[in-house]
């Protein structure tokens, strides 16, 4: 743990660099200062320039291969540490682009012109409407069904939009001289896309992933061993304790998501990998080849399950102390006495609430004694009260980590769960889309979050029983407050765990020694089917040689005792 922090130890790429640009200076500097009868300030001033300087120059070429959305966000917090010990960051991105925006203070961008933007937000704010809609019980079950294959269809063109990132880039000479002549140490991407693997893989550098999916399916099916029997599918709503029927249920869903995976594999990355690595190149094992996997998850939150060498765990990585609110929020937090504060914040991608649905929640947080501050964007609900401060933006993680908070109401996304459970603040959620359901019932199960549906929160006043069984039963409190501890009570940060391991992977070209074998096996040799049927087929022909050889023998025995006779 403390070696880690030591310079030296951690980071040999910057010391190295540090060594080859300082060195002179120092002797100089020893020389100016000794000739002025000064040795005491030298000491210092040296002592001084050798802790300084590793922070000052570069350490690593890092080139980032990001996805849109909250994956940006997520990339983001990595980028900025990488940058605080050191390295150089470039981050190659779409001309048009939705969430990704340049940041010189902690990377360079590498603009690659596109002809449309890669995701359509629009539309993604336009199907969380619906899904609120259908969740009220206000959408007719045909028109959710048809919005429901238009977003399969616009997937399959996110993926087809995404997939031309990588000839708008290989196919531009001038670019990938610029990027060759950086000498690049290492790819960092999120494999949700497909580009960042198969630009690593042309361009001949290590990979690591920073990572939660690997397009519709959760990335430890790619990488690792998961018995469906005791790991549920992301979607499915199941925990790892699981009826019979629900296994049936939970490997249908697999091979339906695995059918999904493969479609996108082949249709729109394999011809990527055919016309830029060679016809014997394979999307899928190119994809799995990745030398590190930083997952944005841990077994504090997470079921327990087998994983491999190459895979680190830092979920929670994007937590860290609370900074003061603004003033106006801190006086708003503190007049909340004995009470305490609610905080509810609902997508970024739902631009606000049908109308009857707002009211219903505000004449909810109405009849609390305590604050509530509500991250929402539209008309004023009619039926708000005086506790209820609305405001477009929060500083959620400062409020999160607010001594005062008593509870997060939230749709379950991955960030603001972790975020929650690293501050031990119990969860109320209304989950959508995507893994938030799955989010929601990992804290539910372990006693520290309840789950409703927007069409639980006028019915019998199923919102606001909620939230007060949540803030009067003191068992919520004490179950996620014990999460954050076991949270909490490691080696290391989980951000420092993830910059170790890109550093490992720079000082060592690779981890090639952590990559098992099964990721270079066909399906048959991983699952040894051959060799079961090959064991099968001997003991078939053993038998069916028994058999024979049983038959000829009393056949012999019978023919001899005719003859007797």
């Amino acid at each position: 743990m403390h070696a880690i922090l030591i310079p030296e130890v951690v980071n040999p790429v910057v010391s190295r660099r540090v060594s080859t640009c300082s060195l002179s200076h120092y002797f100089r500097l020893g020389a100016a200062l000794k000739s002025h009868n000064m040795k005491a300030v030298c000491c210092c001033s040296v002592s001084l320039l050798l802790v300084l300087i590793p922070t000052c120059c570069h350490g690593g070429n890092i080139l980032v291969f990001p996805t849109e959305g909250s994956h940006w966000i997520n990339m983001e917090i990595l980028l900025k540490a990488l940058h605080s010990r050191g390295h150089n960051v470039t981050v190659a991105r779409a001309s048009k682009t939705w969430y990704i925006k340049d940041n010189p203070l902690y990377y360079k961008s590498f603009i690659v012109p596109v002809e449309k933007s890669l995701v359509n937000a629009d539309f993604l704010k336009k199907m969380f409407s619906m899904f609120i809609k259908f969740e009220q019980g206000t959408l007719t079950l045909t028109r959710f069904f048809q919005i429901t294959t238009e977003m399969l269809d616009k997937n399959l063109n996110i993926y087809s939009l995404v997939s031309s990132f990588v000839p708008a880039l290989l196919d531009n000479v001038e670019l990938m001289r610029k990027l060759n002549e950086t000498k690049f140490d290492l790819v960092l991407t999120d494999p949700c896309w497909g580009n960042g693997a198969i630009l690593a893989k042309y361009m001949n550098l290590p990979l690591v992933y920073n990572v939660r999916w690997l397009m519709p399916q959760e990335a430890h099916f790619a990488i690792a061993p998961s018995p469906l029997s005791y790991i549920p599918m992301t979607g499915s709503g199941y925990t790892d304790k699981m009826t019979f029927f629900r296994r049936v249920k939970n490997i249908i869903f697999y091979l339906m998501t695995a059918l999904q995976s493969k479609l996108a594999s082949k249709l729109v990355y394999q011809p990527l990998c055919e016309k830029y690595l060679g016809p014997d190149c394979d999307f899928e094992q190119i994809q799995n080849d990745a030398d590190i996997w930083l997952m944005r998850t841990d077994f504090v939150f997470d079921y327990p399950r087998p994983t491999m060498p190459n895979v680190v765990y830092m979920g929670g990585f994007n937590c860290k102390p609370p900074e003061p609110l603004p003033d106006h929020m801190e006086e708003f937090v503190q007049s909340s006495g004995e009470h305490g504060v609610i905080i509810m914040s609902i997508s970024t991608f739902v631009d606000e609430l049908p109308e009857d649905l707002a009211d219903s929640i505000a004449a909810a947080f109405a009849k609390l004694p305590q604050k509530v501050i509500w991250s929402f964007r539209g008309p004023k609900p009619s039926t708000l009260g005086n506790n209820t401060l609305l405001t477009d933006w929060m500083p959620q993680k400062d409020l999160l980590g607010h001594p005062k908070i008593k509870l997060f109401v939230s749709q379950g996304g991955t960030n603001g769960v972790q975020e929650a459970l690293c501050h031990g603040v119990p969860v109320v959620g209304f989950p959508l889309v995507y893994d938030q359901y799955d989010n929601l019932l990992r804290l539910q199960e372990k006693g520290a979050a309840k789950i409703l549906t927007f069409r639980a929160v006028d019915k019998d006043d199923g919102f606001l029983k909620a939230m007060q069984e949540v803030l009067n039963e003191p068992s919520y409190r004490q179950n996620m407050q014990r999460l954050s501890r076991l949270h909490r009570d490691q080696p290391m940060r989980p951000i420092d765990t993830a910059v170790f391991w890109i550093e490992y992977v720079i000082r060592h070209k690779g981890a090639g020694h952590l990559k098992a074998q099964s990721n270079r096996m066909p399906w048959y040799v991983y699952h040894s089917v051959d060799v079961f049927l090959f064991l099968t087929a001997a003991v078939m022909l053993t038998l069916l040689a028994t058999v024979v050889f049983i038959r000829c023998l009393w056949k012999s025995v019978c023919r001899r005792k005719v003859k007797r006779e």
